[in-house]
């Protein structure tokens, strides 16, 4: 079945998914009230961290179920499957390539899963907060 939208409507539908969602801004504020600071969507970093802090080369990255293709919860859609498990491999193999680029400059990486955030937020901060404080130390 093809797309039920022309490629320039499909565009515009795309381009109106917002870059922070909800989830990304109930951690970041979380943080922020525990005394965390740290910059939000750093365009000048590859991939765009959720939260990044370059001093102690700190990336986190908050991955949707449905985006980022999560064994447990993310959900094919029913219409359009081929451009769809096209969007979501390529959304996947953007991960890895990600994961790779700062393992090998030697940054400390963190990925939290959607349904994580939503199951404990509070156990999610408390081991984020642990990860940074690691982190300054110089820990690897």
């Amino acid at each position: 079945m093809g797309d039920l939208f022309s490629k320039e409507q499909r565009r515009k539908n795309m381009q109106a998914i917002g870059s922070q969602s909800k989830l990304e801004n109930r951690v970041s504020r979380e943080l922020w009230k525990r005394g965390m600071r740290f910059r939000k969507n750093d365009k000048s970093l590859f991939g765009k961290p959720d939260i990044s802090i370059k001093k102690y080369k700190v990336v986190i990255f908050i991955d949707s179920c449905f985006w980022h293709a999560c064994e447990q919860h993310g959900n094919r859609p029913k219409s359009n499957q081929e451009y769809w498990d096209k969007k979501l491999e390529r959304n996947k193999n953007r991960d890895i390539e990600v994961n790779e680029y700062y393992k090998k400059n030697h940054w400390h990486l963190k990925r939290v899963w959607e349904h994580e955030i939503k199951e404990d937020l509070d156990e999610v901060v408390d081991n984020l907060i642990d990860f940074i404080e690691y982190a300054k130390k110089g820990g690897f």
